[in-house]
């Protein structure tokens, strides 16, 4: 090659071999014609959406009648008058599907535990009517309504939730702008997606979303489409210029809004948007989306059902045990009314009414504290699952890197150096043809490149102007753009129009190269072929290659050895290597048959140079994956780049393992354990590995068993998507792993949608979006441990919300039923009470504990199994049955028996009484018997709203003191505690002081020490559970701790 020269006007390589070929023009200039003629007339509307979608003709017209129909221009696009006449049609926006409300207000009403609700009230009425006469009692038709204001109020509440967590759902959602490039009057532009118009021409590349519904007119030989979203299949669906088939949603000239450009480019005209689009329609079609229980909802519903059956089991028990043996054996111990309405409380006891409503609100409640971090849950499933996590695998480029590369080194055979150096070496050179290579390397770099600068921001300096590209075409393009060297006839704008590009194959994750034919447009015609790629990928298709002056030499063995040893030294050092190549070639065939000849002639190359592209790591990725491991989370690190990151995996670990290890520690006859229990134990030492795609295809399932069960740390090196998949897909298989996986390109995708979490970054490709469940707007890693924290806390809240209503529920409350029932007392809690308690007192205070922030050792814990950590487990029922519950139901059932015993009637003269509770039991009339069990049940009840203040304090903290982190001051303040104390104090005053509810229900004022007396449970309650977490804390192996929830 001669030196100083850059690309030749004439080829270099032979003509003997493939002479006999040219180049036929891969991207076809149209123009319209003027002249009147009958054109294919524009489907009919159809109001039917399966009509109009079979109505759709535009890919059977050629792409000259395309045009003219839709008023545009397939190289200049619209006009900006053009633009905003068809702006007035709408936006390109599909609506979203139609709400069945009724269906909705349905589920509210009857949904949750308000069918329980819903059968004590018929119950209730009809043991007013009919079965209360003749005498039917004002305080069961008060319970009745009591029951239905009830059941309003939670149906009202279900109905502000689910409206307040959809309200978020939008508001987040609308903080990913969706841009697509559009030409108009000449000039490619980034406008919002929802700009779009019909006639628009659109220029796609790989890993955009397909805006708007396009008809192509131009495309890459490789251009694929992923149509997944409409068609269900994975398979990619090759692009193409004309009709495939008459259908259009089996035609390959058509790229339909909402599916994705998987590979190559593309250009399309816009013939329908928005709601009339194809998939606007099916949308339409399809009705209302169908609701789905996320997975902490599935099984918060499995422990309420449970509950219900325990519900309607006692509440059957009871009306049988009077019925059979009550009503026979103790004749006027009760009626059938009272007998069912007192039954009733069987079903108010059982019911965790707090629960439902707590699984809802804490979703959207940690949704949004985490959109304000920038962190956007694409569904509220998403949210749960974080606190699962136990493996992450993270792509590096754009996710532990900034995504934000810039060249730094450039390598030819004789020297190299960085560019400054090499920039500043030049400007004091009196022979600037020494470097006349650099003239190559700056034509490859600005011609093979599919990235593009944002036309509106060309007048911005180079470093702010908006490209659309990967980060490595990005580095290319700011650095060849920026480059100009007058003595070496370096110039940019020069060189666009010297030389025309004609057919493209772009960078995929297979080949790791992409390539650009290139032709001249002087009278010569010369043609090339410049490819660039992984310099391990194109050595051996490499036969020469330059020196700095621009002449050629063979690339011999130590040659291969040389670069090879600099390409590994800057690979250590954190760098992306390319190598830059070119040949001269004369082709002369079909569009649709050049690709397959093109890698053909990928051989004989000249190898230009080596680029070293610097991409530095996110400032706050180390703290970022120390918290993560302190939480017991693996962190994998799986690539399609080279082996770059063996170094810093050596600062954790005293030897990175190889391939050979495993296969010795595979054939080592070791105990048999289960796909559950391969994960390395906790004892286990820190273990590095670092395996290639080519070593992870070899790996045998015995090979797998030992990379997940023995590694802590883990590097996957030069892997395809398909390897980032099945990397995946194996680990999640073993050891009850949840694998969340971060990516932000298109060759993350497969990873991302085989992840039970999949991560993209805010600046990632659309399609990588569109595959994940979380998004990181602003490429923020450390918003990834802050998500594990808050998913974490979700569970943990709830657990602690169980925790709190159990004990007064289905225990203290059940003890008030099951002593009337077989111990024969005088039943000392109401129905009312029962279910004033149920949904004022247990509501309030869950709300109160959804707002509790993380614990100081949240972080610390290992990761949940999903499998086997359930939301209430036999740790959590011995805190509640003999612990809390212990405490509590004796505290309110001594209130009772001292109030009486202070009014003459001792332990024998309450209980076993039955039907002897009447006038003249103990020398007291029937209405001072009755003050006596009003006043006493007014007694059990406010202690028991009271000695819950010491359950809610209790079940704030798993082991920290209460001292470190009260709910008033310091890192665990919450001041909804105290006022949900307040209010449930409120709502007991009201109960037992309201005039009306005293008439109708009973209710009166208690005498005042009871309310003293009252205040000293919850304190009891709380200096007990301080004692436990202290044993736990002091001796965290001891039984003490092992049984600690």
């Amino acid at each position: 090659m001669a030196s100083g020269v850059g690309l030749p006007t004439t080829n270099t390589r032979t003509s003997g071999r493939i002479g006999q070929y040219g180049l036929q023009i891969g991207y076809r200039t149209l123009s319209v014609r003027v002249e009147e003629r009958d054109l294919p007339a524009k489907p009919k509307p159809s109001a039917d959406p399966a009509d109009a979608i079979a109505a759709i003709d535009v890919h059977l017209i050629d792409v000259e009648d395309v045009c003219t129909r839709y008023s545009t221009h397939p190289t200049r696009g619209l006009e900006d008058a053009a633009v905003q006449r068809k702006a007035k049609e709408g936006k390109n926006v599909i609506s979203s599907p139609p709400t069945q409300y009724w269906k909705k207000a349905f589920n509210y009403v009857f949904g949750g535990f308000n069918f329980l609700m819903w059968i004590a009230f018929i119950l209730t009425l009809l043991s007013y009517q009919p079965l209360g006469e003749p005498s039917p009692q004002p305080f069961v038709l008060g319970v009745a309504i009591l029951l239905i204001f009830v059941i309003a109020i939670s149906a009202t509440f279900y109905a502000l939730v689910d409206w307040n967590a959809s309200r978020i759902m939008r508001s987040i959602k609308t903080l990913i702008a969706e841009h697509a490039c559009v030409i108009r009057d000449g000039q490619q532009q980034l406008i919002p997606a929802a700009d779009i118009v019909v006639g628009d021409v659109v220029v796609l590349n790989s890993g955009d979303r397909v805006p708007a519904d396009l008809r192509i007119v131009q495309a890459s030989s490789d251009l694929r489409f992923d149509r997944s979203l409409l068609t269900g299949e994975s398979e990619m669906i090759p692009g193409a210029l004309d009709a495939t088939s008459k259908n259009a949603l089996e035609t390959r000239n058509l790229a339909l809004n909402s599916t994705f450009v998987t590979q190559g480019n593309c250009t399309g005209v816009v013939f329908a948007t928005g709601d009339r689009s194809v998939m606007g329609r099916l949308v339409s079609m399809s009705g209302e989306k169908q609701f789905k229980l996320t997975t902490i909802q599935r099984e918060v519903w499995f422990f309420t059902k449970i509950i219900s059956c325990l519900a309607l089991f006692f509440f059957g028990l009871s009306l049988l045990l009077y019925g059979v043996w009550l009503r026979t054996t103790y004749p006027g111990y009760d009626t059938t009314s009272t007998a069912i309405v007192n039954s009733i409380g069987c079903l108010t006891a059982f019911v965790p009414q707090g629960l439902p409503i707590c699984v809802a609100l804490s979703l959207t409640v940690i949704a949004r504290r985490m959109a304000k971090r920038q962190v956007l849950v694409k569904n509220l499933a998403t949210v749960e699952t974080l606190g699962c996590m136990s493996v992450l695998c993270s792509d590096k480029t754009g996710t532990l890197t900034a995504g934000r590369m810039v060249v730094q080194n450039i390598a030819f055979l004789n020297h190299h150096c960085s560019v400054k150096v090499l920039l500043e070496k030049l400007a004091e050179s009196s022979t600037p043809a020494d470097f006349a290579a650099l003239k190559v390397v700056h034509q490859i770099a600005r011609l093979c490149n599919a990235a593009k600068f944002d036309a509106a921001v060309m007048d911005c300096p180079i470093e702010e102007r908006a490209i659309k590209g990967d980060p490595t075409d990005t580095a290319l393009l700011r650095f060849s753009e920026g480059l100009s060297v007058p003595s070496l006839d370096i110039d940019t704008s020069s060189l666009l129009k010297a030389w025309e590009r004609r057919f493209e194959i772009s960078f995929n994750s297979r080949n790791k190269w992409a390539m650009t034919v290139v032709e001249d447009n002087n009278s010569s015609g010369s043609v090339w072929m410049l490819v660039k790629g992984a310099p391990d990928v194109l050595f051996p298709y490499c036969q020469d290659i330059l020196q700095g002056d621009g002449t050629s030499v063979p690339l011999g063995d130590s040659e291969r050895e040389q670069l090879s040893a600099l390409q590994n030294k800057w690979s250590s050092e954190g760098q992306r290597v390319l190598a830059l190549s070119l040949d001269g070639i004369k082709l002369d065939l079909p569009p649709n048959t050049m690709e397959e000849l093109l890698y053909s002639e990928l051989r004989d190359l000249t190898l230009v140079s080596l680029i070293g592209i610097r991409d530095l790591p996110r400032d706050d990725v180390p703290s970022s994956i120390e918290t993560i491991r302190k939480a017991g989370v693996r962190v994998f690190m799986v690539t399609g780049d080279f082996k770059l990151t063996a170094v810093a995996i050596s600062r954790q670990a005293k030897r990175i393992n190889t391939i050979a290890d495993i296969r010795m520690a595979a054939s080592e006859k070791v105990p048999t354990r289960t796909r559950h229990e391969i994960k390395p134990r906790d004892d286990d030492p820190i273990r590095a590995l670092v395996l290639t795609g080519e070593d992870v295809s070899s790996l045998t399932s015995a090979d797998w068993d030992v990379v997940v069960g023995s590694y802590m740390e883990v590097v996957f090196a030069r892997t395809t998507p398909d390897q980032k998949m099945k990397i995946v897909q194996e680990i999640k298989c073993r050891g009850d792993n949840t694998v969340a996986v971060t990516g932000d390109g298109i060759n993350d995708v497969p990873a991302l949608k085989a992840a039970d979490i999949g991560v993209a970054m805010g600046a990632g490709s659309d399609v990588a979006k569109e595959a994940a469940a979380l998004i990181l707007l602003k490429n923020d890693f450390a918003s990834i441990p802050v998500a594990i924290e808050m998913g974490r806390l979700v569970f943990d809240n709830l657990r602690k919300v169980s925790l709190y209503l159990l004990p007064a529920g289905s225990y203290t409350e059940f003890m008030a039923v099951f002593s009337n029932v077989l111990l024969g007392m005088q039943i000392p809690m109401t129905t009312y009470q029962q279910v004033c308690f149920c949904i004022a007192n247990d509501v309030v205070m869950s709300i109160s504990l959804m707002y509790e922030k993380a614990e100081s050792d949240l972080m610390l814990r290992k990761p949940r199994n999903a499998r086997k950590d359930r939301l209430t487990d036999w740790r959590l029922f011995l805190q509640v049955y003999l612990f809390i519950g212990l405490m509590l139901w004796p505290s309110a059932m001594g209130m009772w028996f001292l109030y009486m015993s202070r009014q003459g009637l001792g332990f024998y003269d309450v209980i076993l009484v039955y039907n002897k509770w009447q006038d003249g039991w103990k020398g007291y009339s029937q209405d001072q018997l009755n003050h006596f069990v009003n006043v006493g049940q007014c007694i059990y009840y406010v202690t028991l709203v009271f000695g819950q203040y010491g359950g809610l304090l209790a079940v704030r903290n798993r082991r920290v003191s209460i001292l470190h982190s009260n709910p008033f001051w310091g890192p665990r303040k919450n001041l909804i505690v105290p006022c949900g104390m307040i209010a449930t104090a409120l709502i007991a005053v009201v109960n037992l002081y309201g005039p009306g509810i005293q008439h109708v229900f009973g209710t009166t004022p208690i005498p005042g020490m009871y309310w003293g007396l009252a205040f000293c449970f919850p304190l009891i309650i709380l200096i007990m559970d301080e004692l436990r977490k202290l044993l736990v804390r002091t001796y965290p192996k001891s039984f003490v701790a092992y049984i600690a929830w």
